[in-house]
């Protein structure tokens, strides 16, 4: 198996995430949160230490500061992706999935709109459909073919009502990466289109130049780590121009009457940035994406893919002592069109799912932080799980509000279906060493009994990393 040595990269953890390497931590999970460069954090506290700020609806100079601040970043987010000023506006939200329900309360749906969503979606796009249900829409998924991939890209026509398309430039369950032209395709079939970019932007580049998506979503601490609590809605003006916001708050209308009862809401990005934006943290948005831009997009592609190929051949070569497979791959098994995240199941020598907890209990006790789950996408866990529709259904309205586990629904399948799985995601500050730390978890783990899995843990955590 090739050795992946990247000098540059190496120097740069060193530099910026050497909290990892001091705590003998592996961070695998980059798809849940990236992770912050030190720079970053100590460079934003020297400039809140040394500088006023106020909330923005103001003239104050503390106010006209954290504007300019504000403004500054809207224009550099637009920059980052190569979208046309002219043509894209930039609304600040709390995350994507604030983001996402901006545009699911304000679409205008209507009984003959229809709203088409890839079965690969993050709850926060699939929740869409109650909005579009509500106001009559019919609601079309897209299927998955066997390697999680939109089976044949072919897009239904919409509806004679406006019409929204919605899928993820990369899947947050597999790691599959859609086609972008897809987007081209559903503009032809009449849609509005929504791209979920928040997997794909912190490992890859989005281009807007051509302007093919309506609305586009993202989420900052995703691709820099800091801050949480900032994500944003980046929408073509004439498509931002037709959604109807169903209230109104402070900051963005230019009047309100309470006596007259009519409002009037303010025109582009700011009608949807609910009151205070948070001028403090957006403030660290600039900073974050000249970092990533000193470290290149297109140089953490490639870095991030040489590794997903080195973790998929070290998953694909695991085998029990009888010759089985230890490991089952959800999505290719390769890197073509596929980002840094992969999800799986272990299997144990008699090819029965090991529950995800258990691993992921295991990988704990040996510093390493996975994900187990469905990773809020339903949608890919069912195909990549073969969920039989009816059979889910008659189990799920078993469970009352409340009382829905895992666990529970797992028993009440009877079957060696799998109710979730492993995810390992690479990012940024990932390296050949935490792979090494990785294979030697894997292989001890699959070469132990799955009765004294804590056992097998315990002598893993002293692997050392290699030098």
């Amino acid at each position: 198996m090739p050795v992946i040595q990247d000098e540059r990269f190496d120097l740069l953890r060193a530099r910026e995430y050497s909290r990892l390497d001091r705590e003998g931590h592996v961070y695998l999970d980059y798809t849940g949160s990236g992770l912050y460069a030190e720079s970053l954090v100590r460079d934003q506290a020297v400039f809140l230490e040394h500088t006023v700020l106020g909330n923005p609806h103001s003239e104050s100079p503390a106010s006209a500061r954290a504007t300019a601040i504000v403004e500054t970043a809207r224009h550099d987010v637009l920059d980052f992706f190569g979208a046309d000023p002219a043509e894209y506006v930039v609304v600040f939200t709390a995350n994507a999935s604030a983001a996402l329900k901006l545009i699911g309360e304000a679409y205008p749906f209507g009984g003959r709109s229809r709203f088409a969503l890839a079965q690969d979606n993050h709850n926060s796009v699939q929740g869409i459909r109650a909005y579009a249900e509500r106001r009559g829409a019919e609601v079309v998924n897209l299927p998955l073919d066997r390697d999680l991939r939109l089976d044949g890209g072919e897009v239904p026509p919409a509806g004679e009502d406006p019409s929204l398309f919605a899928y993820p430039a990369q899947s947050n369950f597999s790691g599959v990466q859609h086609p972008l032209d897809l987007m081209r395709g559903a503009r032809a079939a009449g849609y509005d289109v929504l791209l979920d970019a928040a997997a794909y932007v912190p490992t890859n580049r989005l281009d807007l130049s051509e302007g093919l998506a309506d609305f586009v979503c993202v989420s900052f601490y995703k691709m820099f780590g800091f801050p949480t609590g900032v994500g944003a809605l980046v929408a073509r003006r004439e498509a931002l121009g037709r959604l109807e916001r169903p209230w109104f708050a402070g900051g963005t209308v230019e009047f309100v009457s309470v006596q007259n009862h009519i409002h009037q809401l303010r025109i582009g990005a700011e009608a949807f940035e609910d009151g205070t934006p948070n001028f403090l943290s957006i403030a660290s948005v600039t900073p974050g994406l000249a970092f990533v831009r000193s470290v290149g997009i297109d140089e953490i592609h490639d870095h991030v893919a040489q590794l997903t190929a080195r973790l998929l051949e070290i998953l694909t070569s695991l085998h029990h002592a009888n010759g089985r497979p230890a490991v089952e791959l959800y999505g290719p098994r390769d890197v073509s069109r596929r980002g840094g995240t992969v999800a799986l199941n272990f299997l144990d020598p008699d090819g029965h799912v090991v529950r995800y907890a258990v691993v992921e209990r295991a990988a704990a006790a040996a510093g390493i932080s996975l994900r187990g789950g469905c990773f809020c996408n339903p949608g890919a866990a069912e195909a990549a799980f073969g969920m039989s529709a009816d059979e889910t259904l008659r189990c799920l309205h078993m469970m009352p509000r409340g009382s829905f586990t895992l666990d529970g629904f797992a028993a009440c399948l009877m079957s060696e279906v799998a109710v979730g799985a492993i995810r390992i995601s690479l990012g940024l500050a990932s390296n050949a060493r935490d792979l090494d730390r990785l294979q030697a978890f894997l292989e001890a783990f699959t070469a132990s009994d799955q009765a004294s899995v804590s056992t097998a843990a315990a002598g893993v955590s002293k692997v050392a990393p290699r030098s």
